[in-house]
């Protein structure tokens, strides 16, 4: 389980959240809505533990992961939680079985069952003739399937999405959103993901609100 507790985050005099507090059950969809503006993209980044906020606590499974340290903090966010953003952040030096499996490398596993566990997550994800590609060779919708590879690489808890589908056209939308809930459905993972997408945001578990640094009641 996920509470986030009283978070304030400031940068110098903007106020980007103010006092924001929920919790997430394990294995729940969850979707953050609002304007541009609201604090969503910042809110998703301190559950993540890439931005440190102002004030308050993230508890995962009741540890304050805003207390810890950075080298302990970087392992933990290395073991339990996965990344997707809007635009892949793919390495275009390497190849896409290299990219997925740099988490794992990264954690200490060994290159050659990283890449193993890499293979086997693209294929699962239809991207078995695409091993040796690289991010440049591949379609958007291919880019978003091997960067929510990545993301899997580490058999995380929780995949924070930032705008996943905003790069992607109607039909690859449908189809990332199919294998978002078809990933919670096998594995149980709890997916946080911040969108403009009213679509996907009515098909989550539930949606939250947030205006002006806050959570509101819409």
């Amino acid at each position: 389980m996920i509470e986030v507790r009283n978070i304030t985050k400031s940068y110098d005099s903007l106020r980007v959240l103010d006092d924001v507090s929920l919790t997430i059950q394990p294995g729940e969809f969850v979707s953050i809505v609002g304007p541009s503006g609201a604090g969503k993209t910042t809110l998703l980044q301190i559950i993540g533990s890439l931005e440190a906020p102002d004030s308050g606590s993230v508890l995962y499974d009741g540890t304050d992961i805003v207390r810890m340290k950075e080298r302990p903090l970087a392992a933990f966010r290395n073991r339990n939680i996965g990344f997707v953003f809007q635009f892949h952040q793919l390495l275009p030096e390497f190849t896409v079985t290299e990219n997925v499996a740099l988490p794992a490398m990264i954690g200490g596993e060994p290159r050659a069952k990283a890449m193993e566990r890499a293979r086997e997550i693209l294929s699962d994800l239809g991207l078995g003739a695409r091993l040796a590609h690289r991010p440049t060779q591949l379609s958007g919708g291919e880019r978003q399937r091997a960067a929510v590879a990545r993301a899997l690489v580490n058999n995380p808890k929780v995949i924070l999405a930032d705008e996943p589908s905003g790069s992607l056209d109607s039909h690859n939308r449908e189809e990332l959103y199919a294998l978002f809930f078809d990933l919670r459905r096998r594995t149980g993972t709890t997916f946080v993901i911040v969108t403009h997408d009213e679509s996907l945001a009515l098909t989550s578990d539930r949606i939250i609100h947030m205006a002006d640094g806050r959570i509101s009641d819409r």
